[in-house]
């Protein structure tokens, strides 16, 4: 039987869910998560961690913090869950120019960057792929499988029947002054995982949630041989198999979940600028990014209501950052903790008050 009474309820069950309910499992905490799996971002992301970005070959946001936090919570989750979903290998950066070879050799000096940039250029000796300036290898990357993760999870928390999966109703929210109810469940706090589907919150649709819409196609190719991944005009990731998934494209205009023609053609294009390998498609996905428009998370509590917070806007990159900040959110709601002003959703205030 469902707990009627918990600490929280948490609405959605993807990358940001998952994180922030195990940290407040791990402080002794109920909860009860909805999801009716309406977004599917979290699970055909490429799940990639890796702490540069490679076109300009610049450390991401606090990634070294986020790589010392994710990496070890994934593989005490992996453990868990008996599960294998994390994979290691390396990413070779295909370059296009001298110029470029020497400004990965700049990168490579700077300590940010040092522990993940090698600094010897790699000679491309894969005769299935094209370059004529080599390889920069970063080093200490790989990916995360989340739809085994998250599958794996999902069933965890129906055993223990901490799981509803079905639409979260918002017109269903009553709010005491220290309580939140729904149905018939009364809960201390609820927190609101939603991604892109925050848009259709009245609660939270206030701040600026640009959805990036990214596809990617998965290739079979006994040809191609790669043991590790290359970033290129577009991202080669091995998964086994002679298995490869190829993307991702970025769509700021179309916010349909549907995988299109358009992007599979995109996508087959710079692959053949990449590779000479014979391939066939064998899969296309697509999945709505939640981006703010600051590019920083959003994360906190409403302008109004002290029960309720906001756990979004990871953009590609949740699979590191959803981890690294879930400690910080459980630190805000249950010790009352300040949040860095940067992922504060308080800095997106006037904008509530201003629509109200």
């Amino acid at each position: 039987m469902v707990n009627k009474k918990v600490d929280f309820i948490i609405v959605g069950a993807g990358l940001a869910g998952l994180a922030i309910s195990r940290e407040l499992h791990s402080r002794g905490k109920s909860f009860i998560t909805f999801d009716n799996s309406s977004q599917t971002s979290s699970y055909v992301a490429g799940g990639i961690f890796n702490p540069v970005i490679l076109k300009r070959f610049t450390p991401a946001w606090k990634a070294k913090e986020q790589m010392e936090i994710s990496i070890p919570f994934y593989a005490e989750l992996e453990q868990e869950l008996q599960q294998e979903f994390i994979h290691h290998w390396d990413i070779y950066r295909r370059f296009y120019s001298i110029e470029e070879q020497n400004d990965w050799f700049v990168a490579a000096d700077k300590p940010l960057l040092a522990p993940f940039l090698d600094q010897k250029l790699v000679k491309n000796s894969n005769p299935s792929v094209e370059t004529d300036y080599g390889f920069g290898r970063v080093m200490h990357t790989g990916n995360i499988d989340t739809e085994v993760m998250l599958d794996a999870y999902r069933d965890q928390l129906q055993k223990k029947q901490q799981l509803i999966a079905e639409k979260f109703d918002y017109d269903l929210v009553k709010m005491d002054s220290d309580c939140i109810m729904y149905r018939d469940i009364h809960a201390k706090h609820i927190i609101f995982c939603e991604g892109f589907g925050v848009t259709k919150n009245p609660f939270f649709n206030y701040f600026p949630l640009h959805g990036n819409k990214g596809e990617y196609i998965i290739i079979k190719s006994p040809e191609l041989k790669l043991e590790f991944a290359i970033k290129a005009s577009v991202f080669i990731m091995p998964m086994g198999n002679d298995l490869y998934k190829v993307g991702a494209t970025y769509n700021n205009h179309d916010k349909t979940p549907e995988p299109t023609s358009e992007a599979r053609e995109q996508l087959e294009a710079s692959l053949k600028q990449v590779v000479n390998a014979s391939y066939e498609v064998v899969d296309q996905v697509a999945g709505i990014r939640p981006t703010s428009g600051d590019r920083r998370p959003v994360v906190g509590k409403h302008p109004e209501f002290d029960t309720m917070y906001c756990f979004n806007g990871f953009g590609s990159r949740g699979v590191l950052i959803a981890p690294y900040l879930a400690p910080k959110l459980a630190d805000h709601i249950l010790e009352d903790s300040t949040l860095e002003k940067e992922i504060d959703i308080a800095r997106f205030q006037k904008r509530y008050f201003k629509r109200s």
